[in-house]
């Protein structure tokens, strides 16, 4: 009989534990993984990063038919009508077809699914749905969930969360957004698109907390160009139910007098808390820090031998790539092989329009440090393919060491800006220079060539502007 039911054990099916979970069974290692839902992928296939990204895409069309846009390239539409239901069934049909795609990758991989919730017995012992199983190594990878408001009680009908947000059956006609992160940027364009005036509302003296100052800056004088209403320096202290609609009550961040909002819809989108609950992690000795995250070394181990975690119930950022990236670190150390992520190069994307991608350091960041540095920006105002378009909101803005000139941050803001942020993190991750970037062809006419120039722009010579 062996020592273990299992060698790996992955609690948790989202974007951090299928791929944790297909890579230790690729490399031979016998592998299970642990998923309550009946569905695998986790938030970001199920209610996450993927319909989302079905609504945004969706919306923008609609927007783009509807709100004559397309007249000046000489396309005429009249009586454009929107079908809600619709929309949400082609989002619906992207989320069954990617999450039944991880289900043919396990058969596929020989990766077994244990369905429940699992909770620690002991160091190598898993009670799920009420069965025993054992694994020489357990990897936590059970992602975060909506961070709660005090005082805004979500019902998921008038009070929403991001989830909730996803599935409304009608178009609000009052949209109050809480938090000027990137979920509720995100979902707010996505209703602001089909009909819905939207007022968001943040704590902070502006939006997208932890960018750029500049991509800040300009973005919200973009949003508010779109007919986003944006208040910043701004709490709620409540939201009330009333009728078939939400008042909410707000003042000005540092106190002053309060006043009310009348919404039909409220979404209360502060934030995500790591989903550590329900584990039993005190039974094998895994503490978690203030914020609730595990803690982990370079290889992901938490402090119990055999016992790994990644993803969001760790530090650093909430994100679908980042989670990949440590699934496959992991079980190529569990494998005795040496995983790395560079957790310096992950790129954060906001899937607004325009989007806004980021890597790297922002000039903030960089000044507390005490790095000296040169930037250099472009505007897509001078980009001939941005001009053709009529898509010139944004900019490319790199920053580069003053002594070294090695590219430490780039930040965008383009139609692109997710597609093109690539080409930032692949250049920092082997070192470039802004030099390197700048003697690079990029193909022309394309809004990749606003990289180039940006990185010309570093050294005081672009072409373009």
């Amino acid at each position: 009989m062996p020592e273990f039911d299992f060698d790996v054990i992955v609690i948790g099916a989202g974007p951090g534990g299928y791929v944790a979970a297909i890579r230790a069974a690729q490399l031979g290692l016998k592998t299970a993984c642990v998923e309550s839902r009946e569905t695998l992928g986790g938030t970001c296939l199920n209610v996450g990063c993927i319909p989302s990204k079905a609504l945004l895409h969706a919306s923008e069309l609609y927007a783009e038919a509807s709100n004559g846009s397309l007249a000046k390239f000489g396309v005429n539409m009249a009586g454009v009508t929107l079908d809600l239901d619709v929309m949400h069934g082609e989002k619906a049909k992207a989320v069954k077809e990617l999450t039944g795609g991880i289900a043919f990758l396990f058969k596929k991989n020989k990766v077994e699914w244990l369905k429940g919730h699992a909770a620690f017995t002991g160091p190598n012992t898993l009670d799920v749905a009420g069965k025993a199983v054992t694994a020489k190594n357990i990897v936590i990878a059970t992602g975060s969930s909506v961070t709660p408001l005090p005082g805004a009680d979500i019902d998921n009908e008038v009070v929403i969360d991001s989830t909730g947000a996803l599935a409304l059956p009608k178009v609000p006609g009052h949209l109050v957004v809480i938090g000027g992160g990137v979920i509720g940027l995100e979902l707010g364009s996505v209703w602001k698109r089909l009909g819905a005036k939207v007022t968001v509302v943040e704590y902070l003296d502006q939006i997208l907390p932890g960018m750029d100052r500049e991509v800040r800056a300009d973005a919200t004088k973009i949003f508010k160009k779109q007919g986003f209403e944006i208040r910043t320096s701004t709490k709620v202290t409540k939201v009330d139910r009333s009728g078939a609609g939400a008042t909410v009550t707000i003042e000005p961040a540092q106190g002053g007098a309060a006043e009310t909002i009348e919404a039909d819809v409220v979404l209360v989108a502060i934030g995500r808390r790591p989903n550590t609950e329900g584990l039993a992690l005190e039974r094998v000795g895994v503490q978690v820090n203030d914020r609730g995250m595990i803690e982990v070394d370079h290889s992901f181990r938490t402090k119990v031998p055999g016992v790994w975690a990644i993803g969001d119930v760790t530090p650093g950022p909430m994100l679908a790539h980042k989670a990949e990236d440590e699934g496959i670190a992991v079980a190529e150390n569990i494998a005795g092989l040496t995983g790395i992520i560079n957790h310096e190069v992950i790129p954060g994307v906001v899937y607004t329009h325009p989007e806004i991608a980021s890597v790297g350091k922002t000039e903030e960041e960089l000044e507390a440090a005490g790095i000296a540095y040169k930037a250099g920006k472009f505007p897509f105002a001078g980009n001939s393919r941005a001009k053709t378009n009529r898509d010139t909101d944004g900019f490319v803005k790199i920053l580069a060491d003053a002594k070294t000139d090695r590219v430490l941050g780039v930040h965008i803001i383009s139609s692109l800006a997710g597609t093109m942020i690539a080409q930032a993190a692949q250049a920092m991750e082997f070192g470039a220079t802004s030099e390197d970037i700048a003697y690079t062809c990029h193909a022309h006419p394309t809004h990749s060539e606003a990289m180039k120039e940006a990185a010309m722009a570093v050294t005081g010579k672009p072409i373009h502007i």
